[in-house]
């Protein structure tokens, strides 16, 4: 929508932005700023409700080109999280009239609250927003597609930390569009070297980054036979991607690992989806695509004193004369057996890789990792909430803390033993999927424990229902949505 948006300038904006809380007359503040009634008359008409996201326009005779009252919702129940929603309304009434700079002064509006505020986390909140709807992902488009016609925009605020919040907030969203444009990446593209090519180049672009591809022999050598095996049917030969944060003076305590499943494809397997399943499965790469976006983040704007960690299990599940079978018995790293029931529950394989690499050669304080792992997830949380297992009461706290502060929902579901006694195989230790249907997103996760030592806390989160959308709202358009980067870069800054 934006080719670029800044924080700051010397140039008059040509648009300013004012609020206005549902039910509620403009505040004097707002007032003081209007030069000729214009403004007042606008917050007037009928369609200045103050809805939360509404916009209506005003155009003094002079000063500013455009006036934008943009509703910030009903004044009892409003949260600064509130800000994304109203910031996508209000980047595409610039973008639509094609608004070079705006200045944002919402400090009345907010300032009449009966409670006192963050003005930095609400400009950070704004920024957030303002950064989401700036995204396109174009360069796919062809001589039949119309022209790549986006401005850039300039953004300026009628109060300093507010301002501050901004630059954060655009470069919170700026990581989240990393994302959203991998998971965009068609899979004739995005292929396991360009996965890992992408590592590499974002370890350039940062000094606190470093990046080291493991392939070929060298997974064997490690034991990482869930990627070998599920990826041996493709082209694309599967990898595991290390991307390490390291700060600036040394690191203080145990790093943090993230641990993202980045199939680049997903057919199913010789378990092949059928009726239409294999559409979207170019997506089936967004957790490991959320984690380097965190990274991007952590690296450019959060800067954690501690060492943080990305593990990629990057494959693609293909069709060949090589591929692994329903009945194959793969022996893991940790010793664990695993017989396939259902090639088309690869990426807990993938997974188990990383998640033993990471409690054998990274000493983590905690292990999240984040995947587009079952629909089971989706038939039961929509696409509201992720679903979320930790056992670990001070890591769980910290991811909810996150999910707060980032607007991205996570919700515990339930993770017992008897959900572990449900993966027992009577072959192997355990299947990758057990012959019911109960309790299938649990599945994935009751799997996964298998691979994580004892003692080190662990979470594993489901973006299935998340990760994209097929309409538009607030500062999302349809598409693939950045669930997660935001997140995990929250959870590293708490």
């Amino acid at each position: 929508m934006f080719s670029s948006i800044v924080v700051g300038g010397r140039t008059a904006p040509k648009a300013l932005v004012v609020g206005q809380f549902k039910g509620q007359k403009l505040d004097k503040a707002t007032l003081s700023l209007d030069t000729d009634g214009s403004i007042a008359a606008a917050g007037k008409r009928g369609e200045a409700s103050g809805e939360l996201g509404s916009v209506v326009g005003a155009f003094p005779s002079k000063g500013f080109e455009r006036v934008l009252i943009v509703g910030l919702g009903d004044k009892a129940k409003f949260q600064t999280g509130d800000l994304r929603l109203v910031a996508g309304a209000v980047g595409r009434a610039l973008a639509s009239s094609k608004t070079p700079s705006v200045k944002v002064a919402l400090g009345g509006a907010l300032g009449s609250l009966s409670r006192a505020i963050d003005e930095e986390r609400a400009g950070q909140d704004f920024g957030e927003g303002l950064g989401l709807i700036g995204w396109v992902c174009d360069e796919f488009k062809g001589s039949a597609a119309n022209g790549k016609d986006r401005g850039k925009l300039g953004v300026q605020a009628d109060d300093r930390d507010f301002a501050a919040g901004l630059k954060r907030g655009l470069a919170l969203g700026e990581a989240a569009n990393l994302t959203r444009t991998l998971s965009q990446t068609p899979p004739n593209v995005a292929t396991t070297s360009y996965m890992a090519q992408q590592c590499q180049k974002l370890a350039r672009q940062f000094d606190t980054l470093s990046c080291r591809v493991v392939k070929g022999e060298q997974l064997v050598k490690e034991k990482m036979q869930g990627l070998i095996n599920v990826g041996k049917a493709s082209v694309h030969p599967p990898c595991l991607i290390r991307l390490e944060y390291t700060p600036k003076g040394g690191a203080r305590g145990a790093p943090a690992v993230l641990v993202g499943k980045t199939m680049t494809y997903d057919s199913g397997g010789l378990s092949i989806k059928v009726g239409g399943g294999m559409k979207g499965m170019k997506r089936d790469k967004d957790g490991g695509c959320a984690v380097i976006g965190a990274m991007h983040a952590i690296a450019n704007v959060i800067k954690p004193k501690r060492k943080v960690v990305a593990l990629l299990a990057c494959a693609e599940n293909s069709i060949s004369d090589d591929a692994y079978r329903p009945d194959d018995v793969i022996t893991f790293r940790n010793g664990v057996t695993v017989e396939v029931t259902n090639t088309d529950a690869e990426g807990r394989l993938v997974l188990a890789d990383a998640l033993c690499w990471a409690c054998d050669k990274e000493k983590p304080g905690f292990i999240v990792d984040m995947a587009t792992l079952t629909g089971g997830v989706v038939v039961a949380l929509g696409s509201t909430y992720c679903g979320m297992w930790c056992d670990d009461d001070g890591l769980r706290g910290q991811i909810e803390g996150a999910a707060d502060r980032s607007g991205e929902r996570v919700w515990r579901l339930p993770h017992h033993q008897e959900y572990r006694d449900m993966m027992k195989s009577p072959v192997a230790d355990v299947v990758n999927s057990a012959p019911v249907r109960e309790a299938h997103p649990i599945q994935g996760a009751a799997f996964l424990s298998y691979f994580v030592k004892e003692g080190i806390p662990w979470a594993h989160i489901d973006i299935a229902g998340t990760h994209a959308t097929d309409k538009d709202r607030g500062p999302i358009v349809c598409g693939p949505t950045g669930f997660g980067a935001r997140l995990l870069a929250e959870l590293l800054a708490g």
